[in-house]
This record gives structure tokens, sequence and C-alpha cells, in this order.
């Protein structure tokens, strides 16, 4: 769960991100960013009816998304209004799709603050390998 202070809550500060934001989109979610003259990075999410129509699963969605968002908070760079807005399908993915969804929307908006480049496959093998010969 996000605490408090990086809650987006107002009407009118949803507003200003709507009409001022930049958008990013990936997958079934969709991103909306804008400065805020604070110290803290806010969130909102709004996940509509077309989505699904139980709230106990609008709800869920919001809170594995809240959760996802909340274990990169640290990450992420400050002074940031954010709106995650859910397309219809996102409620058939499990937590860890959603993460890997939000990860890579956050790359997009590069609202992450250093990202360092990730090491796989041959890549890995080449950079620790060692050629140390054991004397007999």
């Amino acid at each position: 769960m996000l605490p408090k202070v990086n809650r987006l809550k107002k009407k009118q500060d949803i507003e200003r991100v709507f009409k001022k934001g930049e958008g990013f989109k990936e997958d079934l979610l969709f991103l909306k960013i804008a400065k805020n003259r604070l110290s803290q990075t806010r969130f909102a999410f709004i996940i509509s009816k077309k989505v699904s129509q139980k709230a106990v699963i609008r709800n869920r969605i919001r809170r594995k998304l809240s959760e996802a968002v909340g274990t990169r908070l640290k990450k992420l760079k400050k002074g940031i209004d954010a709106l995650v807005i859910v397309r219809p399908g996102f409620a058939i993915k499990d937590f860890w799709e959603m993460d890997e969804v939000i990860n890579k929307i956050f790359a997009k908006a590069n609202i992450l603050k250093i990202q360092k480049p990730c090491l796989t496959g041959r890549q890995a093998k080449s950079k620790f390998q060692t050629n140390f010969k054991i004397p007999a």
C-alpha cells in the first residue's frame, strides 16, 4: 500500500495531470505524468467499470498496482504526479505480469532514477568469467 504522502487524491490535481501530463502506453496500462512542486512523487489509479463490473476485482487490481508501485518508490524520481489508467482486459493478469508492465512503462517514461544495464546470457558469463589457471 502506498503511504498517504504518495497518493494523489484531489480532483484538481488529477485534472491537472490529465490536461498537462505526458502520456505513455504499455500493454493495457496508460501512464500520464506531470511535474509537481513537491518533494514527493504521487500516484492515482483509475480503473473504470469497463475493466470489470465487479468492485471486488477493480479494487484487487488497484491493490496489486499500488503494491507494485510502492516497491519502486525509492527508485523513482521526486516531484512527479502520475495517473495509472487501466484498460479493459488487464483483470486477467497476475501480479508478476502487472509488475513487469509497471517496470516497462516506468522505464519508457524515464521516471526511474538510474537504470543500470542488465547483464544476461553471454554478457553475464563473459563479464564474470575468469581465466585463472591452477598450478599443478
